[in-house]
């Protein structure tokens, strides 16, 4: 849709929304947004209540968390108004998002230069094959990569291997391209020697997430599809993330996280034995204590000019995520920025719990990008999760970010990563809505 037309619709479907109430209801059309926003405000305390308590206690809040939404909607059907609700949030809804891609950039974000390559001599690759349920067996990765000139070791689960030092031993021994068929904290591993040896890097999408192929907008569907890059494939660069874990690496001082290091909650939760085999039940046993700060330690986050005292979660990430776009939460728009993403979550009470509904602009979120992020402790040792791997750090822990450090070999051919579309700005709407139609009409805007 032409912009111009997506910024006209969406003031006409606001204008509309804001009608239907007016006409239909009337004065009533206040109270109907009232009972709204309150019942918004009660079901985000609910559950707020839910994770910081036990007991009675929780069993009431998570009644009032499933009720309220239920009473909102009896109390318009009452009224008789519940259709002219549904209707004005549907238009509401399509303003939303025709203003939001008239704001679209046609040029969007650059990507990073790809630079065509001529087939590694001798490429080596790592596959687990449980990972993702197992598509290594299933897209029969081995025998095709293997058919393509690749040397393959498939890890054998009851006999767990060093993959980062697989790796070196593989370029040791001559080889030029160096790949991961697996999750995401293997891949983090791998692609740490890569950079630190100089050589390419490939990604095979088969783990059970794959939010690092996704952002380097690889098919996550079909994982073979991957191996291209074997033979028709183009290379970049992109950032990498790396967490001072207390010890040298043989790579260097760092261990590298190509998507995110987390600690806090999450993180003391992912630590816990239970975890693995009973996620929900462990994640409700220990949050209530780690909300409330009554366990767990107390973080102090500095990150450029922001600092954060006492988060209960903060995220590190390579590159920063999208935060405009609902449909794009945990997607990252670019791996090349130079940038960590910082995200920090303080929750105290139910009041800043509700406050969280105004996303970005809430007071319980923090949020910036740095080059460097230093998180410190009331305790020696804190608990962390790089890429999904859960891990415990000296403190403090340093953060930093290594501009095109790894050099990642890509298919020509692959699906892309999707664009976002930036937060909704009326007056940025309107003024493109009225500058355009002078425009139209032969008037001169300057």
């Amino acid at each position: 849709m032409d912009r111009r037309w997506a910024a006209r619709l969406a003031l006409a479907a606001g204008a509309a929304a804001l009608l239907v109430l007016l006409v239909f209801a009337g004065l009533r059309s206040v109270a109907l947004v009232g009972v709204g926003l309150a019942g918004l405000v009660l079901t985000a305390a609910g559950l707020w209540w839910v994770l910081a308590h036990t007991g009675v206690v929780r069993v009431l809040a998570f009644v009032l968390a499933a009720a309220t939404p239920v009473v909102v909607l009896v109390l318009y059907a009452v009224a008789g108004l519940l259709w002219v609700v549904l209707v004005s949030l549907a238009l509401w809804t399509l303003a939303v998002f025709t203003g939001r891609t008239a704001l679209t950039e046609t040029t969007g974000t650059a990507p990073p230069p790809e630079h065509p390559v001529t087939p590694a001599r001798r490429p080596f690759l790592i596959m687990n094959p449980r990972s993702g349920g197992g598509k290594v067996g299933r897209f029969h990765l081995v025998d095709r990569a293997r058919a393509l000139g690749a040397e393959v070791v498939e890890l054998d689960p009851a006999h767990p291997q060093d993959v980062a030092e697989l790796a070196r031993r593989a370029v040791d021994d001559g080889a030029d391209l160096l790949g991961v068929a697996g999750g995401d904290g293997t891949q983090a591993l791998v692609a740490g020697v890569a950079a630190a040896r100089g050589v390419p890097f490939v990604v095979i999408s088969a783990g059970t997430r794959n939010h690092f192929a996704m952002d380097l907008g690889l098919d996550r569907e079909d994982p073979s599809a991957c191996l291209q890059a074997l033979t028709d494939g183009v290379e970049l660069r992109i950032d990498l993330g790396f967490i001072d874990v207390g010890r040298p690496t043989a790579e260097g001082p760092g261990r590298v996280f190509v998507n995110n290091a987390s600690f806090g909650a999450y993180a003391t939760v992912v630590q816990s034995p239970a975890y693995r085999d009973d996620k929900a039940r462990t994640t409700l046993q220990l949050l209530p204590d780690l909300l409330t700060h009554h366990s767990g330690p107390r973080l102090r986050v500095r990150a450029g000019a922001m600092t954060v005292d006492a988060p209960q979660a903060v995220l590190v990430s390579n590159n920063p995520y999208r935060m405009g776009d609902p449909a794009g939460l945990g997607r990252r728009e670019r791996l090349d920025s130079g940038v960590l993403g910082v995200l920090g979550v303080t929750v105290d009470n139910a009041v800043q719990a509700a406050s969280m509904l105004r996303g970005r602009r809430g007071q319980g979120l923090a949020s910036c990008a740095a080059q460097e992020v230093v998180i410190d402790a009331d305790a020696p040792v804190i608990p962390a999760g790089v890429d999904g791997e859960a891990l415990t750090v000296p403190t403090p822990v340093r953060c930093w970010i290594e501009p095109g450090a790894l050099r990642v070999r890509l298919p020509r051919h692959r699906p892309g990563t999707p664009r976002g579309k930036p937060p909704m700005n009326w007056r940025r709407v309107r003024r493109l809505a009225l500058t355009v139609g002078k425009t139209a009409a032969g008037r001169n805007t300057g």
